[in-house]
């Protein structure tokens, strides 16, 4: 019984064992320490069985495509994992969270784009991070903060990255090796390796990189630098080849070091490009002073518009342009205004404040360059009456609101000065509104009353926006007008219009406006926008019609003109003839005498000519008759006599077909057969009289 259970207990944990590895894996415990090896064996996912004890964990050279919260949870004893050469593209937040015991991790070899700020999140004590040779565009800033002061090496090269997160790097106190080679890093801030006193060895080749700022880090990496006295930093391995360069004064600093075995060169300015950096003399390292090319002068804006002013300069290095306003203060972004780095300053809507001069400065390494440009603001006074009432009145850009569609009021509650006085403008009657007539598509009339007021009128101002796009659009119109003409409007779109009265005011001096009413209209729809193309269409069909008839009707007179000619050539009726051999040599063909019969050979059908012996009797040769006079040639070959000239001529062009022998052949066989001179029957190709036929040609 105890043999029994002993044996049971051991299967146990046999079985147990087994469950713990995963299949086709290697497990080993040694020195209290397991190793889970599962390296090349065609996963697709982390195995879900494995000894939350392991320590060592290796799932390289496998197809895992994602790494998930649970693949790793209670994990809290592993201290190196390894998921190199992988296919993973994503690696969810929180998926390391309890690998507080985790040294090293290596995901190099795999498909990362993007390292969220959770992603490597629970890894407080890591050391080692290696995610070379993946497709990394983006890191988030707070993607190493759960490890910055443990990190001892950190691998990004062989990446696409464009930045970096500089804050953190500069963070990691304790590092010792950054390779950033082979990425897309353009620009390195300045300071950031100041603190970094262990790292020895920087690797930053094959970037983008055109400067470098200074930095201490630097001056350890020079060729038999050695500190005066005690220093905490140790002397570092700087690689910064294959960056384009640009060879200025912006890096004569880094010229000034000595550094050997470093293969650097210039790739810019042309000068100085493709040649060996460090053989560069320092006078050379010069720069130019930036010059303001072109720049805006004056510009006159109606208050309430964009106003845009722009500044160009060149200099090498390429300077860098900033605006002050007329209260000599730097232009900073705001949600109004914008400065661009190309030089344009953008001011999306004017107030009364922006009127005055601008600079505008150019700055490089070599030194500054400025220019002037004015600012006049036309401003649109909000005064409305005159009184003292007029300062309780919010001031605006404009008498119209800036929403898209706007509830309309009626012409007496726009003439309100406040609404907890209730006064209405004086000059505005009962029953004056703005009039919209002869509404198009594109276009559209405007009326307005004349202004009921005993001050003098300077102008009016129109002011109208669409319900698809709120900018405002300011007309002036003269004084003696009442009535204005609206012009390349957008067909089907609803607008919204306002007219102003721009008086002076004798108590303050100033120019004030009173609304004489407001409108609101929409233009029509385009007629029939179709039709534009359909006539098109309909005219290029009946062009290709026409055309097409024409040629058919040229072919038709074509065809029967050369139906009639035919007929014309060959008119007469071509008699049955079937007793000639072959075809004759013009003469009329003759019909054999009655009683007589005659053999006609086959056409096509050649005979044999058959020679007589030397020895065999010959009959008397007969003398052929007399020749025939010639008849005139028909058109065919077999068409009888004919006396026109046409066919004669036709006949005439026809003869070159015979050859001699055809025509002596076939006169002869027509002269034996007049003569009466016939063959047997049962006789093949032989000839009664003097004279035997030796060949003949069918």
């Amino acid at each position: 019984m105890q043999r029994l259970l002993l044996g049971c207990l051991l299967v146990g944990a046999l079985t147990a064992q087994a469950e713990a590895c995963p299949f086709h894996c290697v497990c080993q415990n040694l020195s209290e320490s397991l190793s889970t090896l599962c390296a090349n064996k065609g996963l697709l996912f982390v195995p879900g069985n494995i000894d939350r004890r392991t320590v060592e964990l290796r799932l390289a050279d496998n197809f895992i495509r994602a790494v998930g919260q649970q693949d790793f949870v209670n994990m809290s004893g592993l201290v190196d994992l390894t998921l190199s050469r992988n296919t993973i593209g994503s690696i969810q937040a929180f998926a390391f969270a309890d690998l507080e015991s985790l040294r090293s991790l290596h995901l190099d070899g795999n498909r990362l784009t993007a390292l969220r700020d959770h992603n490597l999140s629970g890894l407080v004590n890591l050391q080692h991070l290696i995610v070379n040779n993946n497709q990394l565009v983006t890191i988030g800033a707070a993607a190493f903060d759960d490890f910055l002061l443990t990190l001892e090496d950190l691998d990004l090269s062989f990446n696409n990255l464009q930045r970096v997160p500089w804050r953190a790097v500069r963070a990691m106190v304790n590092l010792h090796t950054l390779n950033l080679d082979h990425n897309l890093i353009e620009h390195v801030v300045a300071g950031t390796f100041g603190e970094l006193g262990k790292l020895a060895r920087l690797d930053m080749t094959s970037n983008r990189l055109r400067t470098l700022p200074p930095d201490p880090l630097f001056a350890r990496s020079q060729a038999g630098a050695a500190p005066l006295g005690p220093s905490p930093f140790s002397p570092v391995a700087l690689s910064f080849g294959g960056n384009p360069l640009h060879c200025n004064c912006e890096l004569l600093w880094l010229r000034r070091l000595a550094r050997q075995n470093d293969l650097e060169t210039c790739a810019a300015p042309p000068p100085l490009a493709g040649r060996y950096f460090w053989s560069v003399p320092e006078e050379e390292f010069v720069c130019e002073p930036p010059l303001i090319t072109r720049h805006t002068h004056r510009v006159w804006v109606l208050e309430g518009q964009r106003a845009t002013l722009k500044c160009r300069a060149v200099g090498d290095p390429e300077p860098a342009i900033h605006w002050v306003s007329p209260g000599d203060k730097i232009v900073v972004n705001s949600s109004r205004v914008t400065s661009y780095r190309n030089g344009t300053l953008d001011i999306l809507v004017t107030t009364a404040a922006d009127d005055g001069t601008y600079a505008c400065f150019a700055t490089n390494a070599a030194g500054e360059s400025s220019a002037l440009a004015d600012l006049k603001i036309i401003p649109l006074p909000h005064g409305g009456n005159g009184s003292a009432r007029a300062p309780h009145r919010r001031p605006g850009s404009s008498d119209i609101t800036t929403s898209n569609r706007p509830p309309r009021r009626r012409p007496d509650e726009q003439q309100e000065e406040g609404e907890e006085e209730g006064e209405v403008q004086e000059g505005q009657a009962d029953g004056e509104t703005v009039a919209v007539l002869e509404v198009t598509d594109t276009g559209a009339l405007v009326r307005w009353p004349s202004a009921a007021s005993p001050r003098r009128v300077w102008m009016y101002q129109i002011q109208y926006n669409s319900s698809v796009d709120e900018t405002l659009v300011y007309r002036i119109v003269p004084s003696s007008s009442r009535a204005f003409a609206l012009r390349n409007l957008a067909p089907g779109v609803e607008y919204d219009l306002c007219v102003l009265a721009i008086y002076g005011d004798s108590e303050t001096q100033l120019a004030a406006t009173r609304v004489l009413g407001c409108a609101r209209f929409g233009t029509k729809e385009e007629e029939y926008p179709h039709c534009r193309l359909l006539r098109a269409h309909f005219l290029g069909g009946t062009l290709s019609v026409a055309v097409g008839g024409a040629v058919m009707v040229a072919l038709l007179v074509v065809g029967v003109a050369a139906l009639l000619k035919l007929r014309a050539c060959g008119g007469r009726r071509v008699p049955k003839v079937s007793d000639v051999y072959s075809q004759t040599n013009g003469a009329a063909p003759r019909l054999a005498e009655p009683g007589v019969r005659e053999r006609v050979k086959p056409p096509r059908r050649k005979v044999r000519p058959r020679v007589r012996a030397r020895g065999a009797q010959t009959e008397p040769a007969m003398r052929p008759p007399a020749p025939q006079p010639k008849a005139s040639r028909s058109c065919s070959f077999d068409l009888g006599t004919s006396s026109s000239t046409a066919r004669r001529g036709y006949a005439k062009r026809l003869s070159v077909v015979w050859t001699r022998r055809s025509r002596s052949v076939h006169g002869t066989l027509l002269r034996y057969a007049e003569a009466g001179v016939t063959a047997t029957r049962g006789e093949e190709g032989v000839f009664s009289g003097s004279q035997e036929l030796e060949e003949s040609v069918v």
